[in-house]
């Protein structure tokens, strides 16, 4: 991949994700993106291989600014509590998006494959610090999987958001997290 200058490639991957969200991937076209963002296709396919890739990058940058790192509430409930309302937070500004892009990567094995690919191993939330926390604190007896843990997170969340609908709000967020997150996590650290 080339690199770009900073503001040019914000321009791509800000016209990539408008246009993905107004018209959704099959009706999206690189000439839409190039025009969109005043660039020329030559300056995109620099930089990305094919729509699949720009949409991807997208994909994982976008999702990835949207979750902030959990604040340090004192407690293992408090700090999954957060990353859970976070992640519903980012979910539901991103709503129309999410929903275009699963029946998408259902029918586009292609971009699923990319997104498998070069999706980066994310540490939701901060999950690893809040779980070094935990154990610190004795609420947790051992370690367990962080990225596991951030896995189940956004399995709910996608869950609840795809198939189940919103809202996704705090009582949503209290048991997800008293009902599934904290049971499972003791029960890792006690094996």
């Amino acid at each position: 991949m080339a690199p770009l200058d900073p503001g040019r490639e914000k321009a791509i991957l800000d016209a990539t994700f408008d246009l993905l969200s107004e018209m959704g991937y099959d009706r999206m076209s690189v000439d839409q993106i190039a025009k969109r963002a005043k660039a020329s296709k030559a300056t995109i396919y620099r930089r990305w291989a094919g729509k699949p890739e720009l949409v991807v990058d997208v994909i994982c940058r976008r999702f990835d600014m949207d979750v902030p790192p959990a604040p340090d509430t004192g407690s293992l409930r408090g700090d999954l509590f957060e990353v859970v309302r976070g992640l519903c937070a980012a979910a539901e500004r991103k709503h129309g998006l999410i929903m275009g892009l699963s029946s998408t990567l259902v029918s586009h094995q292609e971009l699923a494959r990319t997104l498998r690919e070069h999706m980066p191993v994310r540490d939701l939330g901060g999950a690893s610090a809040l779980v070094d926390r935990a154990v610190a604190r004795g609420e947790l007896a051992a370690p367990v999987d962080a990225g596991r843990l951030a896995e189940l997170v956004e399995a709910l969340v996608w869950h609840r958001l795809i198939f189940v609908g919103p809202p996704l709000d705090d009582a949503f967020a209290a048991e997800s997290v008293d009902g599934v997150l904290l049971p499972l996590a003791h029960a890792w650290a006690a094996r």
